[in-house]
């Protein structure tokens, strides 16, 4: 029976383990990513985490925790930003070409207003 809650023990200690090194890798990870604190609180807050590693992570979460999903959300909406130039780029066609084509095909009858009014709209998202 002891071998069961030994099971039980390691389970849930690995568990744990993994989710603080999961936090402590995003707090890295937050330091650099935050472009107002200074070189020098980086250091602080780097040294923190090295000493007295758990509990420098809970003042961290606790006092920048906000501040630390503002900057996630932000650098994914680069990251989207960035992917979809990328695309438009490598598609070859501007929003001005793909606007100038949804014209041609409104004055040539193909589609109607709403429809062109559509591909507009899409083309400058």
């Amino acid at each position: 029976m002891s071998n069961f809650w030994d099971i039980i023990y390691l389970i849930a200690s690995t568990f744990f383990f993994v989710a603080y090194l999961i936090v402590l890798f995003q707090i890295v990870i937050d330091l650099f990513r935050d472009t107002d604190l200074g070189g020098g609180s980086k250091v602080l807050w780097l040294v923190g985490l090295f000493f007295i590693p758990l509990l420098t992570a809970l003042i961290y979460v606790l006092f920048r925790g906000r501040g630390m999903a503002e900057r996630q959300r932000a650098s994914m909406q680069r990251a989207k930003s960035d992917t979809d130039a990328y695309i438009r780029h490598v598609a070859g066609k501007s929003p001005a070409d793909q606007i100038a084509d949804a014209k041609a095909l409104l004055d040539a009858g193909t589609i109607n207003q709403e429809e062109f009014a559509k591909l507009k709209a899409k083309a400058l998202s």
